[in-house]
């Protein structure tokens, strides 16, 4: 619960970003990437056990790997992938399967929402130019981002699983 106290003011607007990067340009920077990997070794150290602390980097590869393997087969973009890896430090690993189900939950409802605001012509107009109005593909960072915000703000507030 602490923990998600310290990481959710300073990877909230990281998450937005790469969120609304991915809505503009269809792309994740790798800039917002590496700013969460920052944040994870950072503020991770602080408040952390340095074990604990060591053992989540391992999340990072794992999630790596596979999203580099999903990247392969054309499931996800890259730097979805690179986003996706950043993120998993940052989740308890108590609450690995409560963050799956959220992302599983965000992902159809960020898509809907995504298809639903590129129907309408004021908001289209008020957003000229975005990548993402017209592309086949989905932005997913547009699902990371919030989920990682949200999955923040449950566990800081002690909703999480493994912060009860």
């Amino acid at each position: 619960m602490t923990e998600a106290l310290w990481f959710l003011p300073v990877a909230t607007p990281i998450a937005l970003w790469a969120a609304l990067s991915d809505l503009r340009t269809m792309t994740i920077p790798n800039r917002a990437v590496l700013a969460l990997v920052a944040v994870y070794a950072l503020v991770g150290l602080a408040v952390l056990p340095l074990d604990a602390w060591a053992w989540r980097w391992l999340h990072l590869a794992v999630v790596l790997t596979l999203g580099f393997g999903l990247n392969q087969m054309g499931a996800v973009g890259a730097g979805d992938a690179k986003f996706a890896a950043a993120m998993a430090p940052l989740v308890a690993p108590g609450d690995i399967g409560a963050f799956l189900f959220l992302l599983a939950a965000a992902i159809p409802v960020a898509f809907a929402a995504h298809r639903l605001a590129r129907r309408i012509p004021g908001l289209r107009r008020a957003l000229p130019g975005w990548a993402s109005w017209e592309a086949r593909d989905f932005p997913m960072g547009f699902a990371l981002g919030p989920a990682l915000i949200l999955y923040l703000a449950l566990a800081a507030g002690g909703a999480m699983p493994s912060t009860m």
